[in-house]
């Protein structure tokens, strides 16, 4: 009797497999695995197009086992909602950067105010002992693994005003991502900062809600800011970068293979990237200028020196040794 209860259940089982069908699958399940990318881009912006360009990839090197679902403009949520979905299990995949100190406080480095002296050193540091150090916290504390970075051009300070000098930020308004370094340096420089989704800024900006936001040229051109604001501030107060991620859980459900195959869709991704924001930068400046808007120098250095005593001081210790070494590798 035992048998034969055996041979029914062996059976059953056999024709529950052969219902399901398919090939192999990326997680060994039988099943097409498919994640979804939620971020705050537009669908011209070079994040997006580099996406696509990761998602093609993906599917060619998995023979269509695993499918990317791209969603731009803030359709799954703001960043930080995002990021919670992804622990939720709800969204697989964003793109993210200093929002995640609110998690690993050691993102907050990847955009500390006049840390980085340029591109060079940017680059240096992220492809470093450093970058790996950032990595390793998000994936322990933000629950996600960076598979690529883009290089984003330095944010600038846009108002209808030129800003030249701290002393022109008296009773201004301005736009700040959910940063707290961000919060603090601001308000340190003489400027009255508050925290807004990015999907909001065009009309806070429009109806006077705020007076200005800083954020690099290609956020400026892609949200349209050049609509509703007359200046571009050359504060070039952070040099930054920005992790593509997916929740380690999702990862780790993949097999080898194609974990493997996903790494190096993300290696070829990170150079057509990179390729993009080179050629890019330059050419949205110049459509910048053609819309309108007017490029001001700015005192940096005055920038800088307002913004550094809070940099410190909104630093924890450990933080604080962080950008010691960030400043340090650029001397």
């Amino acid at each position: 009797m035992k048998k034969m209860l055996s041979i029914m259940a062996v059976s059953m089982l056999a024709m529950v497999l052969a219902a399901c069908g398919g090939d192999e699958s990326a997680s060994g399940s039988g099943e097409t695995v498919t994640w979804k990318l939620g971020h705050l881009s537009n669908e011209d912006h070079q994040w997006n197009k580099t996406a696509e360009k990761f998602a093609e990839l993906v599917d060619e090197k998995t023979d269509g086992k695993l499918q990317i679902e791209i969603y731009p403009n803030e359709q799954l949520g703001s960043e930080t909602e995002v990021l919670n979905g992804i622990e939720a299990g709800t969204v697989d995949m964003t793109i993210s950067g200093e929002t995640m100190q609110n998690w690993a406080p050691e993102a907050a480095l990847m955009a500390a105010p006049y840390a980085f002296k340029g591109e060079d050193h940017l680059k240096s540091v992220v492809e470093g002992d450093i970058g790996a150090d950032i990595e390793s916290s998000i994936k322990e504390n933000v629950g996600v693994t960076p598979l690529y970075y883009h290089m984003r051009a330095p944010r600038n300070l846009t108002s209808n005003q030129p800003i030249e000098t701290p002393a022109d930020l008296e009773g201004f308004k301005m736009r700040v991502p959910n940063v707290p370094l961000f919060m603090d340096t601001w308000e340190a420089a003489g400027a009255r900062p508050q925290v807004m989704d990015f999907s909001e800024v065009f009309t806070g900006l429009q109806q006077g809600v705020i007076d200005g936001q800083e954020n690099p040229v290609d956020l400026i051109q892609s949200a349209g800011f050049s609509e509703v604001q007359d200046y571009v501030n050359k504060t070039e107060h952070v040099y930054s970068w920005i992790y593509v991620v997916v929740g380690n859980e999702q990862f780790e459900s993949l097999d080898e293979e194609t974990q493997k195959a996903v790494q190096e869709a993300a290696a070829e991704a990170q150079s057509f990237g990179m390729d993009l924001y080179k050629s890019e930068t330059e050419k949205i400046t110049q459509e910048l200028k053609d819309a309108g808007m007017e490029f001001v120098e700015v005192d940096q250095d005055a920038f800088s020196e307002a913004m550094k005593p809070a940099v410190e001081k909104s630093l924890s210790e450990e933080q604080l040794k962080l950008y010691e070494r960030i400043v340090e590798a650029g001397k």
